[in-house]
C-alpha cells in the first residue's frame, strides 16, 4: 500500500499515464499502429516513427528541463533551431565539409546560449525577456542568412543525422538515447544536478553556500542552445532543407510542454529527465495517432490546449489546497469515527 501512494506521489506519473492511455487507444482502434517490420535490415512502423520524429523534440526538451529547474526559461529555442540549421546548411551549399558544417552549427547553438545565460546571469535580465530578445532577432539571422529563400541541399552524409539507419534503428533515435544518457549522468553523477536544483529552489541561499550561481545558469542556457541548434540540423537533415521562417516555429511551446507534464515544477527545482522524456514522446504519439485517423492537422493544437489547460488546474496553488483541504477532512473523519 505505501509503495502504491509512493507511485501516486510521482510527478512524471501524468506523463505516463496519458502515454499509456493514447497507446491503449491505438492498440483498440488501431492495431496495425504497433506492426513493425523489416525492410532493407531497417525497423519500420508507427512506433518507430514515433521515436525517430520524436527524437528532436526529446533533445531540445531535455535542454529546456536543465533551465526550467533553475528556475528560469528560454523561450528562443525555436529560433535557435532555425538558426542552427541555417548556418549548417548554408556553410554545405558554399562546399563546406559536414563535419565543419554540423560543428559550426553547434558552436552558433552554444554562442545563443552564451548570450542567454549572459543576459540572465550576468545582467539579470527576467529569463523570459531575455530569451525573447534572441527568439525574434534568432529567427531574423536566418533569414538573412539565405536571403530570405528555402535552402536545398543534396544528398550528402548530413542527412544521415536526420534519417540514416544505424543497426537497423534509425539515427535520430540513437543519438537521442545518447543525448539523454549523457545529459543524465552529467547531472546526476556530477554536482551540477544537484547546484541547478538548489539555484532553482532559492538563487541566494546556494549563492550563500558557495555555490556560483552565475556559472550554474550559464551552463543551464548554452546545453540548452547547443541542443535547440542540433535538434534543427537532424530537423533540416531530414528534408533537405533549412526554412529560416518556419523551421522550429512553436517549438519552444512543445518542449515546455513536454517538460511540465513531466514532473518538473516552472516554479524550479526538482527535475525529471525520465518524465520529460515520456511528456515529449507523449506529444509526437498524439501527433501522430492523429494524423493515422486522417484528423486535420489544426486539432492538434486543440488538443495541445486542453491537456495545458488539465495540466495547469492540476499543478495549480489552489489545486494543491483543495486537494490538501479534501485529504484533511478524511483524516478528521477517520478520527471522529475511532
Amino acid at each position: 500500500m505505501e509503495k502504491l501512494k509512493g507511485l501516486l506521489k510521482r510527478k512524471e506519473l501524468w506523463a505516463v499515464v496519458g502515454l499509456l492511455l493514447i497507446l491503449l487507444f491505438n492498440l483498440i482502434f488501431s492495431p496495425n499502429f504497433f506492426k513493425l517490420s523489416i525492410n532493407n535490415g531497417h525497423l519500420y512502423g508507427s512506433m518507430i516513427d514515433v521515436l525517430n520524429r520524436g527524437a528532436s523534440l526529446v533533445i531540445v526538451s531535455i535542454g529546456m528541463c536543465l533551465v526550467i529547474a533553475s528556475r528560469g526559461i528560454d523561450i528562443s529555442v525555436g529560433s535557435v533551431n532555425a538558426l542552427g540549421a541555417m548556418v549548417a546548411a548554408y556553410l554545405l551549399t558554399i562546399g563546406t565539409p559536414v563535419v565543419a558544417a554540423i560543428a559550426s552549427g553547434l558552436l552558433i547553438g552554444c554562442l545563443c546560449g552564451l548570450w542567454n545565460g549572459f543576459l540572465v546571469a550576468k545582467l539579470n535580465i527576467q529569463p523570459m525577456i531575455a530569451t525573447l530578445i534572441l527568439m525574434t532577432v534568432g529567427r531574423g539571422f536566418a533569414q538573412i542568412i539565405s536571403g530570405g529563400e528555402i535552402l536545398t541541399l543534396g544528398k550528402t552524409s548530413y542527412s544521415f543525422i536526420g534519417r540514416g539507419y544505424f543497426l537497423g534503428l534509425p539515427f535520430p533515435t540513437i543519438l537521442m538515447g545518447l543525448i539523454v544518457l549523457f545529459v543524465y549522468l552529467l547531472t546526476r553523477r556530477t554536482s551540477l544536478g544537484l547546484s541547478i536544483e538548489s539555484v532553482g529552489i532559492n538563487e541566494q541561499s546556494a549563492r550563500y553556500a558557495g555555490i556560483n550561481t552565475r556559472q550554474v545558469l550559464w551552463i543551464c542556457y548554452i546545453i540548452c542552445g547547443v541542443l535547440a541548434a542540433l535538434s534543427g540540423m537532424m530537423d533540416s537533415a531530414n528534408v533537405s532543407s533549412a526554412d529560416g521562417n518556419n523551421n522550429g516555429l512553436m517549438l519552444e511551446l512543445d518542449a515546455i510542454l513536454a517538460v511540465v507534464l513531466g514532473g518538473t515544477s516552472m516554479d524550479g527545482g526538482k527535475f525529471y529527465l525520465g518524465g520529460t522524456v515520456v511528456g515529449a514522446l507523449f506529444i509526437q504519439t498524439l501527433s501522430t495517432t492523429i494524423f493515422t485517423f486522417g484528423i486535420p492537422s489544426e486539432t492538434i493544437m486543440v488538443v495541445k490546449a486542453i491537456v495545458v489547460i488539465f495540466v495547469v488546474l492540476l499543478s495549480s496553488e489552489r489545486m494543491k489546497e483543495w486537494s490538501t483541504a479534501m485529504k484533511q477532512k478524511r483524516k478528521a473523519g477517520v478520527s471522529v469515527e475511532n
